[in-house]
C-alpha cells in the first residue's frame, strides 16, 4: 500500500520528517518497507537552475553554434556552447549545470559533463522544454520572464514540489489503515494531534430530476447501499493536482470522474463506483446474487461466467457490475456521459472474497471490501465524491441521497480489565493513558470503574473483537520499545524439550527417505470435497468444511494424504516426468461427534519405473516390495519392527496391500491405489502408496539403543518344504513358527513359492528356512531335530500343511 506524505499532511499536522514519521508508523505495526521520492517531473529538475545569458557570440568554427557566458549564481560565469537559434544576451534561461542528469520527454536520461565542442569549452547546457521533461517543444531554448535570482532552482520557478511516498506492508488484519485517513488515525494517537476529515458541509441537493430507486434483495451480502446522481458533468482529463495525487501512489489518471472515485477510495478507504445514469434502465438499481452460469462482460472486455454467490448490481433489466469487485463494460462512464450515479456501499467481506477468488480478480476496491470497510463512512465518502465531481467536472446534484440500510451494523461492546491489561503489557502505564490511546484510535469509553473499562468498538476496527485485541491496540501505540525489561528478568529457567525431540526424529527419518531417492513435497491441507464424494457418504462423513472458502476447489480440510500427493503426481506426469518417488509428512483432519481430530501422517508414493531404461538393463516397473522395503526400514529405525503383518481385505483407497499392526493399532499400510481413486485426480498410471501413523510411532518411539554381545556359539539353518492352501500367507506360517519355538528360533524366511500342475489344485508350496541359535551352548542334532519336529507338527495341526520330505 502506498501513502503520500503530502496527502497525509492535508489530513493531520505533522512536524516530523518523512523518515521520522515512517519510523513511528513501523513501531505502531504499519511497517514502512520503503520511502520513495515522487516528482511531478522525473528527476525533480535537480541540478537545473535559473541563469542569465551575459554574452553571446558566434562560434568561430561552427555557423550554427554560439559561445555564451551565463551567470548561474555561483559568482564566476560559466561558458556554455549553445546550438539554439534563439539564444541571446540578456535572456533568463534554464541551465543544467555540470553533473546534473536530464530526463528528456520521450528520450533516454543523460548526464551533463564538461566538454569541448568544436574546440570551445562548455560547462553546462541551456535547455529547451523537452530536454528537461516539462514539455514537448524543441524549437529553441526556454526564455523566462522572471525576476528570480540567478542560481534559483528551476523547480521553484515551475512550482514543482517533490513528495515522499511510504510503501507500507499492510497486514491482513489492519483493514482500518487501508487509506490515508486510516494512517492519519494512527498518527493522531502517536502524535497526540487531531486529524481533520475533508469537509462535506457544502453538499447541497440542487434538484430531484434524476432519482434512482435502490432495492437490496440480499441484505446479507449487501447490508448497506447508497447513491446520488450528479447531472450536467463534462468528462475529460482531471486537473493537475488530482493527477499528481494519483500518480504519487502509482495510479494512472483515467478521466475526472473515475479519478475522483479512486481519489476518495485512497483518501477515506471507502470504494466507490460511478455508473452512467442514462444506462441505468428503468431508473432502478437491484442488488442481488447472480444466477449460476449467467454471462457478464466486465470493464476489461472479458466475458465471465458468474457463480451463484456472486453479488451483482443490476438495473431493471440486466447486470451492470460485479458488486465490490469490477464494473461492467456497458454501464461505465464514457466521454459521452453527462450524468452519473455514484455508488457507495458496504458489502460483506465473505461474498467479495469468494467472488474475487473465483474470477481471479483483484482490484483496489475488492482489496478493501474483502478485509472489511467502515459502514459508517458510506455517506461521508459519497458526499465527498459528489463535491469533487462538481469541482473537476461541473454539474449539479440532481437527486436526494438514497440510502438503504435495513439493519445498521452496531458497535462491539467490550470490557477491558485494567490489571490484566497491565499484566499482558508487562508494565504499568496507567488507566488514563489507556483511555487516551483508545479514544484517539476512535474507540469510545462508555463506562469505567477502578478495575475495568467498558468500551464501544466501531465497525472499522475489524480486528478488535476481544479484550486481548484492545491490549494490542494500546501496546502498539504506547510502543513496544517503551516497555522496560525488568531487572529481575533472567534466563535461569528454560523449558525442557521432550526426549526424544520430535523434530530430530523427523529429520533422521526424512533424511533417510530422501537418501533413497524420494523427493519431499509440501502441499495444501485444504482440498476439494469432490475427491471424497466419489467414495460415497462414508467418505464425505467427517469432512471438516471451510466455512468461508475462497474457491470451490478448496472447500474442505483433507481427510487423507492420498489426493494431495496424486495432484503432485498428475502435475509432473503431465510434464513427462513419469518415474516418481515422493513423500510428505503432513496433517489430516476429521470431524467427530464431540469435536475435531487432527493427526499427522507420513505418506510415500511411487509410480513408473524403479530405474531408467539403459543399454545395461531394461526399465523395471515399480513393484510392491520396492515401497514395502522402505517402509519396513523406516519402522526398523523407529524401533517399531515388532509388528504383525495383515492383508488389507477392504480399503477405500487400496486395491491390494498389507497393514503393519502393533498392539492392535495399524502403524503403517502399503499397497496399490485403486484405479477408481487415481481416476478422480486424472492419474492413469499405477500408484503404489504407503501411509504411516506418525503420531503413534512418535509417541511409542524410544531412542535408547540396546547393545548386546555377539553370540559365542554358531547359529544353525534348517530348511523345510510344505504344501498348504493357496490362501495361506507366509505371515501366518511365520506366526505359527514363532509361537511354537520362542527361545531358539531367531528368524524365518521364505526362499521359494510354487503354484502349478505338480501339486494339487488350490494348493501352494512354500520353501522356508529357519535360523536357530542357543546363546549358552552349541546346538546339538538332537535339539535341532526336536525343534523342527515340533514345527512340522504345528504346521500340520494348525494349518493342515503337508510336509514334503
Amino acid at each position: 500500500m502506498l501513502i503520500s506524505f503530502d496527502w497525509l499532511k492535508q489530513l493531520i499536522h505533522i512536524d516530523k520528517t518523512a523518515e521520522e514519521t515512517g519510523a513511528l508508523l513501523t513501531g505502531a505495526g504499519l511497517e514502512v518497507e520503503a520511502i520513495h521520492n515522487f516528482d511531478q517531473v522525473k528527476g525533480g529538475l535537480e541540478g537545473i537552475v535559473i541563469g542569465e545569458v551575459l554574452t553571446c557570440e558566434r562560434h568561430p568554427d561552427a555557423d550554427r553554434l554560439s559561445i555564451t557566458t551565463v551567470d548561474i549564481g555561483t559568482g564566476e560565469p560559466s561558458q556554455i556552447v549553445c546550438g539554439a537559434p534563439n539564444v541571446a544576451a540578456g535572456q533568463k534561461v534554464v541551465v543544467a549545470i555540470v553533473n546534473s542528469t536530464l530526463y528528456p520527454t520521450g528520450g533516454e536520461a543523460f548526464k551533463i559533463k564538461k566538454s569541448k565542442i568544436r574546440g570551445a569549452a562548455s560547462e553546462g547546457m541551456i535547455c529547451a522544454e523537452d530536454e528537461i521533461g516539462v514539455g514537448t517543444s524543441h524549437a529553441g531554448i526556454m526564455v523566462l520572464d522572471t525576476d528570480l535570482p540567478n542560481g534559483t532552482p528551476a523547480a521553484e520557478y515551475f512550482g514543482l514540489r517533490s513528495d515522499k511516498v511510504f510503501e507500507i506492508g499492510l497486514t491482513p488484519n489492519r483493514a482500518d489503515a487501508a487509506s490515508h485517513l486510516g494512517v492519519a488515525r494512527d498518527l493522531k494517537a502517536l502524535l497526540r494531534v487531531p486529524y481533520t476529515l475533508p469537509s462535506v458541509e457544502d453538499f447541497t441537493v440542487h434538484n430531484n430530476s434524476r432519482p434512482i430507486e435502490v432495492v437490496i434483495e440480499n441484505t446479507e451480502a449487501c447490508p448497506r447501499y447508497a447513491g446520488v446522481t450528479v447531472s450536467g458533468v463534462k468528462v475529460g482529463p482531471s486537473p493537475e493536482w488530482l493527477q499528481k495525487r494519483l500518480r504519487a501512489i502509482d495510479l494512472a489518471p483515467i478521466n475526472n470522474i473515475v479519478d475522483v472515485t479512486n481519489y476518495v477510495l485512497h483518501e477515506l478507504g471507502q470504494p466507490l463506483h460511478a455508473f452512467d445514469t442514462d444506462k441505468i434502465k428503468g431508473d432502478k438499481i437491484v442488488v442481488k446474487t447472480a444466477e449460476a452460469d449467467s454471462k457478464f462482460v466486465t470493464l476489461d472486455g472479458v466475458e465471465r461466467k458468474l457463480k451463484a454467490n456472486d453479488l451483482i448490481i443490476c438495473n431493471a433489466e440486466e447486470p451492470m457490475a460485479i458488486g465490490g469487485v469490477f464494473g461492467g463494460q456497458e454501464s461505465g462512464v464514457s466521454d459521452e456521459t453527462t450524468s452519473i450515479f455514484i455508488e457507495s456501499a458496504y458489502f460483506s467481506p465473505d461474498y467479495i472474497r469468494r467472488t474475487g477468488m473465483a474470477h481471479g480478480l483483484k482490484t483496489d476496491a475488492s482489496f478493501r471490501f474483502e478485509r472489511g470497510t467502515d459502514p459508517n463512512m458510506v455517506i461521508t465518502a459519497l458526499k465527498r465524491a459528489a463535491l469533487l465531481v462538481q469541482e473537476v467536472a461541473g454539474g449539479e446534484i440532481s437527486s436526494e441521497i438514497v440510502d438503504v440500510y435495513p439493519q445498521p451494523v452496531q458497535n462491539l461492546e467490550l470490557t477491558l480489565d485494567i490489571e490484566r491489561a497491565h499484566s499482558l503489557i508487562g508494565q504499568h502505564i496507567g488507566a488514563e493513558r489507556m483511555k487516551a490511546i483508545l479514544t484517539d484510535l476512535g474507540i469510545e469509553i462508555t463506562g469505567e470503574t477502578e478495575e475495568k473499562l467498558h468500551v464501544s468498538v466501531p465497525p472499522f476496527k475489524v480486528d478488535v473483537t476481544r479484550e486481548a485485541d484492545l491490549v494490542e491496540e494500546i501496546l502498539r501505540i504506547y510502543g513496544f520499545n517503551n516497555i522496560e525489561v525488568s531487572e529481575h528478568m533472567a534466563t535461569m529457567y528454560m523449558a525442557s524439550f521432550p526426549k526424544p525431540y520430535p523434530e530430530d526424529v523427523n529429520k533422521t527419518i526424512l533424511d533417510y527417505i530422501s537418501a533413497n531417492g524420494f523427493h519431499e513435497i509440501i502441499t495444501n491441507s485444504i482440498t476439494n470435497s469432490k475427491y471424497y464424494a466419489a467414495g460415497g457418504d462414508g467418505e464425505t462423513a467427517g469432512l471438516v468444511k471451510v466455512l468461508n472458502y475462497n474457491s470451490e476447489d478448496l472447500d474442505v480440510l483433507r481427510k487423507s494424504m492420498v489426493f494431495s500427493g496424486l495432484e503432485v503426481l498428475r502435475y509432473n506426469i503431465n510434464r513427462r516426468q513419469r518415474d516418481l518417488k515422493i513423500y510428505e509428512l503432513g496433517k489430516v483432519y476429521e470431524q467427530l461427534e464431540d469435536g475435531y481430530k487432527e493427526s499427522r501422517k507420513l505418506a510415500l508414493y511411487m509410480v513408473g519405473n524403479t530405474t531408467a531404461e539403459s543399454w545395461k538393463q531394461p526399465a523395471q516397473k515399480v513393484a510392491f516390495h520396492d515401497l514395502a522395503s522402505v517402509v519396513q526400514n523406516v519402522l526398523q529405525k523407529l524401533n517399531a519392527a515388532d509388528y504383525e503383518v495383515q492383508a488389507i481385505e477392504q480399503s477405500r483407497y487400496m486395491r491390494q496391500g498389507i497393514a503393519y499392526v502393533k498392539n492392535g493399532t495399524v502403524i503403517a499400510q502399503v499397497g496399490l491405489l485403486d484405479a477408481a481413486v487415481t481416476k478422480v485426480v486424472d492419474v492413469k498410471e499405477q500408484v503404489w502408496y504407503a501411509e504411516l501413523n506418525w503420531d503413534y510411532l512418535l509417541k511409542k518411539y524410544k531412542d535408547k539403543l540396546v547393545a548386546e554381545e555377539l553370540p559365542k556359539f554358531p547359529e544353525v539353518r534348517r530348511d523345510l518344504s510344505l504344501v498348504v492352501d493357496r490362501n495361506l500367507t507366509f505371515e501366518q506360517l511365520k506366526q505359527v513358527a514363532l509361537r511354537t519355538e520362542r527361545k531358539l528360533l531367531q528368524g524365518v524366511n521364505v526362499f521359494d513359492v510354487y503354484e502349478g500342475d505338480k501339486i494339487a489344485a488350490g494348493k501352494k508350496a512354500y520353501a522356508l528356512s529357519f535360523t536357530l541359535l542357543d546363546r549358552q551352548q552349541t546346538l546339538t542334532d538332537k535339539v535341532i531335530d526336536g525343534v523342527m519336529n515340533r514345527l512340522m507338527q504345528q504346521f500340520e495341526k494348525q494349518l493342515g500343511a503337508i510336509i514334503r520330505k
